[in-house]
């Protein structure tokens, strides 16, 4: 696995948590209008999520006895299947995409109640699945 295109990604999903931390606004109240907040939370969010599709994709991809993933959500499954993720936080990520989804391809409107949670509750969850990956598996 080239651990230097895993550290860059590592390193992007860092500053997308940094700024997920920094730009969400004391209450729920507060990003609902707030514009500029919104994007920002919505794209660093979307760019996370992605980043961890990206390198389980990679890892994945790596591992050439193992079958191609489907979907994005199902990357996530793999890697559990195979202990480098626990079930549970595997679990979350596959939500994660759900909500990527919606915001990049417009499905639904984006519920900020939804995005305010997840940047006061669960950014943890990007930490982990990094922690799985900071040195070669």
């Amino acid at each position: 696995m080239d651990q230097s295109l895993i550290n860059q990604k590592l390193e992007s999903l860092r500053r997308c948590v940094m700024r997920l931390e920094d730009r969400c606004p004391s209450n729920v109240e507060a990003l609902q209008k707030d514009l500029d907040a919104q994007d920002i939370l919505a794209l660093n969010l979307t760019r996370a999520i992605q980043l961890c599709v990206d390198i389980a994709s990679h890892w994945i991809a790596e591992h050439h006895e193992l079958t191609s993933p489907i979907t994005m959500g199902q990357s996530f499954d793999v890697l559990a299947e195979r202990e480098v993720i626990n079930h549970e936080l595997a679990a979350n990520l596959k939500k994660s995409v759900g909500f990527r989804n919606i915001v990049v391809h417009n499905y639904e409107a984006v519920d900020w109640q939804i995005v305010f949670s997840i940047c006061r509750q669960h950014l943890d969850q990007f930490r982990q699945f990094a922690a799985a990956f900071m040195d070669s598996r």
